[in-house]
């Protein structure tokens, strides 16, 4: 605080002009930066209406970053339109349906310790069974999890991740966000996916055995194929709704808001079923 003071009460010397000056030209830097961050701060934030309707609407669709979210979509659509939507068709024309179908399969399978963990961390632990059941009996019976053997014995498929898993622990979805190439999200459902990818154990395999080529076969695999599953869906809504930006948000609020409400209102037993 001393060499503040000086230097606010003494008159500089001549050499030290040319330090003032640079001073100076940070000090108006810097400025003129954050004014530059606050301007596309607010671009980025949609302003909330005064009309209590339009407000009551604003809360609903709780996308305060919407323009910088359509901007975002718009840009992955273009992306798509020349890179994944004609991978994937392509996809769905080279391979059969059943083909498909059991890679599906084995993703979801791969899956399971990810929604193992996550079960668990919801405190639900007969859910977290069936999981732990389903990737037993999958990776065995069902050679790798490409036929979901699990099912047939009485133990579908659930979903949970750790987005889902914090919205249990009551966690706000905090506002929605449209992530370039990844889609709908949320700043809990961000924060999940990155927890995520901790617990999944594949993204710990070691470099030999041809297992790290298999970890990226996997990914790049999974994503191809769910971009398949929805190829119809996807075209669809770009092709009759008349806001396709509005109407996947929507979509996708109601879906994780049913999910999380689904795994709070399982009150299951902890042992099976077959057990009594």
């Amino acid at each position: 605080m001393g060499s503040l003071t000086d230097e606010r009460h003494t008159a500089p010397s001549p050499d030290a002009a040319p330090r003032w000056k640079n001073r100076a030209a940070r000090r108006s830097g810097t400025l003129v930066l954050g004014a530059l961050m606050l301007t596309a701060c607010s671009s980025m934030v949609a302003p909330k209406p005064k009309d209590p309707e339009a407000l009551a609407e604003y809360n609903e669709a709780n996308d305060r970053f919407e323009p910088l979210n359509r901007k975002m979509y718009d840009l992955s659509v273009k992306v798509d339109k020349y890179s994944m939507r004609p991978v994937a068709k392509a996809y769905v024309w080279a391979v059969p349906v059943p083909v498909r179908k059991s890679i599906g399969n084995m993703v979801r399978t791969m899956n399971e310790p990810s929604v193992f963990f996550n079960d668990v961390g919801a405190g639900k632990p007969r859910r977290a069974g069936d999981a732990f059941v389903r990737w037993c009996i999958n990776m065995v019976a069902g050679v790798g999890g490409f036929i979901d053997v699990a099912k047939y014995a009485g133990y579908p498929h659930h979903d949970n991740d750790a987005g889902l898993t914090l919205a249990t622990w009551g966690v706000e979805s905090g506002p929605y966000l449209f992530l370039p190439m990844m889609g709908p999200s949320s700043i809990r459902d961000g924060i999940g996916y990155g927890i995520d990818q901790g617990l999944s154990p594949w993204n710990y395999v070691p470099r030999g055995y041809g297992l790290l080529t298999f970890n990226w076969a996997y990914n790049i695999m999974g994503v191809i194929n769910a971009r398949a599953d929805h190829l119809d869906d996807l075209d669809q809504v770009q092709r009759d709704a008349l806001d396709p930006y509005a109407t996947i948000r929507s979509a996708y609020q109601q879906q994780r808001k049913a999910l999380a409400q689904a795994i709070k209102d399982d009150h299951r037993a902890t042992v099976p079923d077959w057990y009594n």
